[in-house]
């Protein structure tokens, strides 16, 4: 355990391994990721073993399907967070030169250099992917992570921390790379977020008391995995298959997940064509339908929808509808209820889709393509530390180059600013 005092030791010991990581090669970081997938490959009967006590004392618990889905693992999923792992491992190096060095007229070379941005905290919940994928992004770009997952999976953390660990001895590099708050206090969380000396940044990833915890509380940078709020609106020139078919895949796929949709906003000149067979399918595939007084009118079985539908983020088989006079009451209404997470416009009318770009301000805005595309995997990550829904140096899913940032290098001969002040001078 990590008591009173052991988590500014995890720290300190952190922040030295951080400059060891700096200074490694990237073959070295890939090579060690191509371990930590193999390490994880091999031992997935213990993950798996130590995944299903989590899950049966969540469940004895009363936890809720949404954190159930999140919770549990499979051969299948596992095989996923391997795959990833690889493909992070088989990414260009996110510290690698990519920007021209510039020559002043005084001769001075200007570079710009991305760096590791050094001691990264990652504090989540009921998610065990994401130690292994925190890990390897951490890593890839030359980092150190600080873990510290939810108490509810504290048997598949520590088994896939194991690999990670098993991976660094292997490479001759430390394990403090990648450190484990095995205390599943909140007093340690909140000793965590005080330590402002040695904490680079905070990522918060969970439910929406965690990540206003952690915002509330810390005294590091905090980049929030904020609520999913996300909405479908289907357009008058939409085709309505295509639309019905982003809606079922945008709820009915995985609906306890961050990208899911939340609410279907229809243009009133083509609700009544297309709200009635939505409807029908979101219910043959168990989804509760709440809506508006015009959305009942159109269809049977739909619930009447308040405020709090529409601001709601159910993660679960519910879905709010409303319809919209036009293109502008959509975007009123994102403006008003949305998370900046991710908003899907289905139209065939070019000049809408981009006045829809344009309106929206969320972190992935999609065109005629499923909300469940914005994902770390899906947009060429490999995988995602986090969907950053703070505007900070990050937004939207973060890879390892987000786990980074850009400093100056100047290179000269002798250039002085100011050469009058040095007239004399021996």
């Amino acid at each position: 355990m990590n008591g009173a005092g052991g988590v500014r030791a995890l720290a300190v010991a952190a922040r030295d391994a951080s400059r060891r990581m700096a200074a490694t090669d990237a073959s070295t970081r890939d090579r060690l990721i191509e371990s930590i997938a193999g390490q994880l490959d091999r031992a997935r009967a213990d993950v798996l073993a130590a995944n299903g006590r989590d899950v049966q004392r969540a469940a004895e618990g009363g936890s809720t399907p949404a954190l159930l889905d999140r919770l549990r693992l499979d051969d299948a999923r596992i095989d996923a967070i391997v795959a990833a792992l690889r493909d992070i491992a088989a990414q260009p190096d996110p510290l690698a030169a990519t920007a021209t060095p510039q020559r002043r007229p005084n001769g001075l070379t200007i570079e710009r250099q991305r760096v590791p941005l050094g001691v990264i905290a990652m504090i989540y919940e009921a998610r065990p992917n994401v130690t292994a994928d925190a890990a390897a992004l951490c890593l890839k770009a030359g980092n150190a992570v600080i873990l510290r997952g939810g108490s509810e999976a504290r048997d598949s953390n520590a088994a896939i921390a194991a690999c990670v660990h098993a991976a660094l001895r292997g490479q001759g590099l430390p394990e403090a790379a990648v450190a484990v708050i095995t205390d599943p206090a909140r007093e340690r969380m909140l000793e965590l977020l005080q330590q402002a000396d040695l904490i680079d940044l905070a990522i918060p990833r969970g439910g929406e008391g965690l990540i206003r915890f952690v915002a509330e509380h810390a005294r590091v940078p905090v980049i929030k995995h904020y609520r999913g709020v996300c909405h479908l609106y289907v357009d008058c020139a939409a085709d309505a298959v295509l639309a019905t078919r982003l809606l079922l895949d945008g709820k009915a796929s995985r609906p306890a997940v961050c990208n899911a949709l939340e609410t279907l906003l229809v243009h009133a000149d083509i609700a009544p064509a297309l709200v009635p067979g939505a409807v029908a399918a979101l219910a043959a595939r168990g989804v509760e339908v709440r809506g508006c007084a015009r959305t009942q009118a159109l269809a049977r079985g739909v619930r009447p929808a308040g405020d709090d539908d529409y601001a709601a983020e159910f993660l679960d088989l519910v879905i709010a509808v409303r319809v919209v006079d036009d293109l502008e009451a959509a975007l009123a209404h994102i403006a008003r209820y949305g998370s900046d997470h991710t908003e899907v416009i289905a139209t065939q009318d070019p000049v809408a889709a981009e006045a829809f770009v344009r309106g929206t301000r969320s972190a992935a805005t999609m065109v005629n393509a499923s909300s469940r595309f914005n994902d770390g995997g899906e947009l060429g990550l490999g995988a995602e530390i986090g969907i950053s829904t703070t505007r900070l140096h990050a937004y939207g899913p973060m890879g390892a180059e987000s786990l980074t940032i850009e400093r100056y290098v100047v290179r000269g001969d002798g250039q002085v600013r100011h050469p009058g002040l040095l007239d004399g001078a021996s």
